[in-house]
């Protein structure tokens, strides 16, 4: 049957990744051929998310080198997965609920509500999964990974040990004293009431005020305060008995333990170490010195709230100041039973404050305290203010610092073993040596491994805990401390004296989770003796033997159950667990051995662990690769990757920042609905440059959907010609001809050049280089010239050998270009022939120099050069297309001569020529300089040189005013600094754009003036 005239991509897609799936082509270890192993991990997706630009390029460039090195016969694994996506995923359930009525996951209770979560993963497991099969992905599905998997809330069909491996690690590293908890500064979230790392966190820029507040020096103080100009004139000079402070968030003033001034300002040094007196509550604050007050800024004046501020709470650790929480996890004001906030100030204020914001909103509180310093007149002055403010990405609400109880990783101890291995790779990288197996990573591009450096070298502990239910739950433990409860029981008697009003008061005094014994285990079983004598020595260094652990759901409930217990003759000792979950960056740091089965020995993780290659966005090279680095170095001391390759971003043609607000997305399962798969495949591929942002624009994947049809089309010829195999046996089609003729053994000698091309550039991860010169391979030499110059060569004596050698090179057209695109290519490969197994499998070439005929080669490029020479000489001329022009030899060598006789048909029908003659060249003819000698093209009555001329100068002209503009904008310092980002680089392309049509018109002139 013959081939369509088009490729229907939309209906070809589906049924190709459908067979490929069915044949288990894309399972670990299919087609291999070798010991060599190639294992990469796809960043996990979140379960709830959908396919985005980002995602398409990423996959994109995995799925290129998984195909590549499969059809090279690598043992090759491509794990897939997802990510549990804790926050994001809680919030796609609690919003289903709420379009559901009121109900409320704390209606529901952690258990049920938990159901509901694993219900939604279900659901909606599959829509990331088939997105990923339509951009053509060939990973293992039948490996999919979930980083919740065997979790004890788990449904049927989510086994599996990636919780096992998380828990696990927690429990290790806590023994070790990796893992710690305590009370540090966090983002916080007041929507969600979690922590949320930095990545969650969108920086907004929104309109607001400065508020200057006055703060009274305490014990009656004044000073001489002074304002000078640049020239060190006096312009203010004044008695004050305050200093003023500037803040774009009073509502945090209730919170402030200190004033900064920097210790050199001669304004205030003679005040350090004197108090303010804090409005509204009358507490005494030290005025400290930090670097961290500019004295060039505001007043120069910094109040200081270290629990509220992270610049406040570096200067509060560095001056010893106290840390005040006055806030909720609602962000409501917290004040009344607040004993941090009380201590040091008026009960009368206090008693005000309590009626007036306690418990109300940070924004109400806000406008009261504005309100309350202007009637009280410490309110210096209001600026309008436009400023960045911290938002949750999902909650979209402003993030609080907030000073709370959560569990770290003690970086400090785990970080250099992660520096080391880089720095030993980027040596070896930089110095030609770079060896996958040595144990270090490389990261590429090498600016990149910068980000890492600085990241890792200034590293803060890692805050690992979240106010969630989703996720996975701390494995902590917490009961009384029976050492500290004074009480007289006997077992088998009666007598209790005091055991009931001992138990009850002690309940003040664990008011913090964090004032309980821990017991941080991998497995808790209550009824195991192991159990026992591990709280026995932790919670009372006597023996538990003939009480009863039980688990209880909090501290509260446990000392109910404690005191009942005892009052009853049966002592029961109660434990609850830590109820936050795990960040979900903590359990994605394991993937790569988390995927493998880690901590089972599996013959996976012996196979492919460490793995070959990252490939990632340069935004999480600190949350994700650099945390990935850290935990698998100190869990099994080991590199988790030999190679990252950090991507740039997807932008639109303008070069902004993709974004639903400006309207600007392009959404990946729309283009491939409208171009297909390989049309999108090929445009981020061969716009990949190492570094650089991509800028895409539909017309840019719309021509290369054009370079699918002619391909397409350069099959059909053959098929048309009887170029195609098809009734070859399979050993067979892939030998190469023994060809004679110039033709056939230069476009071989062309297959090999594109082979080694591809080859190094994927080696090198220059995915950009490996496109493009498939691309100009294909259409240029392939479809263009091959196709032309064989044209004339399947009627004549040549004409098996050209159609051999044709259907050949077509072949090694669809492997090299299979792992760009996939899905036009296995449809050719299948049309083409009766073949032994799918292009997916096909062998990749190893075939190099040796097929490059080095008198064929110089013999048609010198053809090509002429033809080409001709052809823009005509259109510089405005010579119409369709005339034949004689052309006149006026100087040529033996090898010239022979060139031109051996193509003379081919020379004159693709260069429109009207026959050749010798001679001198004669007024009005362009002159074409080739290899050996020279030829003359007559224009004389063909074009009006004078008329052209001036059509020339004048477009000249008006470019060079333009270029002139150009210029002159980006010689301007102030353009280049202040200029977004992506004007200066659009005006960067316009010049060098336009610097090379001045080079056109300039050649063309020069031309013209040449003949008169």
């Amino acid at each position: 049957m013959p081939m369509e005239k088009t490729f229907n991509a939309h209906e070809a897609e589906a049924r190709i990744y459908a067979e490929w799936e069915k044949s288990g082509a894309f399972k670990a270890g299919a087609n291999a051929s070798r010991d060599e192993t190639f294992c990469i991990m796809i960043p996990p997706p979140n379960v709830t998310g959908s396919l985005h630009m980002g995602h398409a390029f990423n996959n994109t460039l995995q799925d290129i080198l998984t195909r590549w090195h499969r059809m090279r016969g690598f043992d090759t694994l491509w794990q897939p997965g997802t990510d549990h996506a804790g926050i994001a995923t809680q919030m796609v359930v609690e919003r289903e609920l709420a379009k559901e009525g009121n109900l409320s996951r704390r209606d529901m209770g952690r258990e049920k509500f938990i159901q509901r979560v694993w219900q939604q993963k279900v659901k909606s497991r599959d829509n990331i999964k088939n997105q990923l099969k339509s951009l053509g992905a060939s990973c293992d599905w039948d490996r999919e990974a979930f980083t919740m998997s065997g979790a004890p809330e788990a449904p049927e069909g989510e086994e599996g040990n990636f919780h096992d491996a998380v828990i696990k690690v927690f429990v290790e590293m806590y023994e070790k004293g990796m893992i710690y908890r305590g009370k540090r500064l966090v983002n916080w979230d007041p929507h969600f009431e979690t922590a949320i790392s930095d990545l969650e966190v969108e920086q907004v820029e929104v309109d607001g005020h400065m508020w200057r507040l006055r703060y009274r020096l305490a014990d009656g103080e004044t000073f001489d305060y002074v304002e000078k100009d640049e020239d060190g004139n006096v312009t203010l000079s004044e008695t004050r008995d305050y200093l003023t402070v500037a803040t774009t968030r009073p509502e945090t003033m209730l919170g402030d333990t200190g004033v900064a001034v920097h210790p050199d300002d001669p304004r205030y040094t003679h005040l350090i170490g004197k108090d303010v007196i804090l409005p509204l509550v009358g507490r005494r604050i030290p005025i400290v010195a930090d670097d961290y007050a500019d004295p060039t800024k505001g007043t120069g004046a910094v109040k200081i709230t270290p629990a509220h501020d992270f610049n406040d709470w570096g200067v509060g650790q560095r001056c010893g100041l106290r840390a005040i929480n006055v806030m909720t996890t609602r962000a409501a004001m917290w004040l009344k039973d607040n004993a941090d906030f009380a201590e040091g100030c008026d009960a009368d204020a206090l008693a005000r404050l309590y009626e007036a914001i306690d418990g109300t909103d940070r924004y109400e509180a806000r406008d009261w305290i504005v309100q309350t310093a202007s009637a009280e007149d410490w309110l210096d002055g209001i600026d309008k203010d436009r400023h960045m403010v911290p938002h949750g990405d999902r909650s979209k609400v402003a993030i609080e610092p907030y000073l709370t109880d959560q569990w770290f990783v003690d970086t400090a101890k785990i970080v250099e073993p992660a520096l080391e291995a880089v720095r030993k790779g980027m040596s070896a990288h930089e110095a030609g040596s770079f060896d996958d197996a040595a144990g270090y990573t490389r990261i590429l591009p090498e600016r990149d491994a910068k980000t890492y450096y600085h990241w890792l070298e200034n590293i803060e502990p890692w805050c690992i805990s979240r106010q969630l239910w989703w996720g996975h739950q701390i494995p902590v433990w917490y009961g009384p401390r029976l050492r500290d409860i004074e009480f007289e029981y006997e077992l088998a008697g009666s007598l209790h004296r005091g055991a009931t009003l001992n138990v009850f008061q002690s309940q003040d005094a664990y008011s913090g989770i964090s004032d309980f014994p821990r017991f941080c285990l991998s497995v808790f079983d209550p009824h195991a003796k192991e159990l026992q004598d591990h709280i026995s020595s932790i919670a009372r260094d006597t023996d538990l033997s003939g009480w009863t652990i039980e688990v209880v759901a909090d501290a509260k409930e446990g000392m109910h159950v404690l005191r009942d217990s005892l009052i009853k003759g049966r002592p029961v000792y109660p434990v609850w667990r830590d109820p936050d979950v795990l960040d979900t960056w903590f359990s994605s740091g394991l993937w790569p051995i988390g995927t493998l089965g880690w901590p089972e020995d599996t013959p996976e993780l012996k196979k492919y662990f460490p793995t070959s290659v990252l490939v990632t966005g340069f935004d999480i090279i600190f949350f994700w690769v650099a945390r990935m680095m850290m935990m698998q170095l100190a869990v099994v001391e080991q590199i988790p990757f030999h190679t990252v390759y950090v991507h740039a971003l997807v932008r639109d043609e303008k070069g902004k920042k993709m974004s639903k607000s400006l309207g600007n997305v392009l959404d990946p399962l729309d283009l491939i609905e409208e171009f297909g798969a390989d049309a999108v495949r090929f445009t981020l591929t061969a716009m990949a440059a190492m570094g650089r942002d991509l800028k895409l624009s539909k017309d840019r994947i719309a021509g290369y959907r054009n370079f699918t049809t002619k391909l397409w089309n350069a099959t059909r010829f053959a098929e048309m010609n009887g170029a195609l195999r098809r009734d070859v046996a399979a050993t067979e089609q892939l030998q190469k001809p023994d060809a004679e003729h110039t033709v056939n053994r230069w476009i071989i000698g062309e297959v090999a050049r594109a082979r080694i091309a591809v080859d190094e550039a994927l080696e090198n991860y220059r995915f950009n280089d490996a496109a493009n010169t498939l691309y100009a391979f294909t259409w240029g030499k392939v479809c263009d010239w091959y196709v032309e110059f064989a044209k004339p060569l399947m009627d004549g004596e040549h004409a098996e050998e050209t159609r051999a050698t044709m259907a050949w090179v077509l072949d090694q057209c669809y492997i090299l270009l299979h792992p760009i695109m996939p899905f036009v290519t296995e449809e050719l490969w299948g049309l083409t022939g009766d073949r032994a197994k799918q292009l997916v499998h096909a062998d990749w070439p190893d075939y190099g120099a040796d097929l490059i005929d080095e008198n064929a080669d110089r013999e048609m490029n010198w053809v090509i050069g002429l033809i080409e020479e001709i052809r823009s000489a005509r259109a510089q001329m405005h010579v119409p297309a369709g005339l034949k022009l004689p052309i006149i030899q006026t100087a040529l060598d033996v090898r010239g001569r022979a060139a031109y006789a051996n193509n003379a048909p081919m020379i004159e029908r693709l260069a429109r020529l009207d026959g050749m003659t010798e001679g001198q060249a004669p007024k009005g003819a362009i002159t074409i300089a080739v290899e050996g000698g020279g030829f003359a093209i007559p224009l004389e009555g063909v074009i009006d040189i004078s008329e052209e001329k001036a059509r020339l100068s004048k477009t000249l002209d008006k470019l060079e005013k333009d270029l002139g503009s150009l210029r002159g904008r980006l010689s301007n310092p102030k353009f280049v600094e202040s200029a977004p980002e992506e004007v200066v680089e659009e005006t960067r392309e316009k010049l060098d754009l336009g610097e090379d049509e001045a080079a056109k018109l300039k050649a063309a002139l020069s031309r013209l003036a040449e003949i008169g």
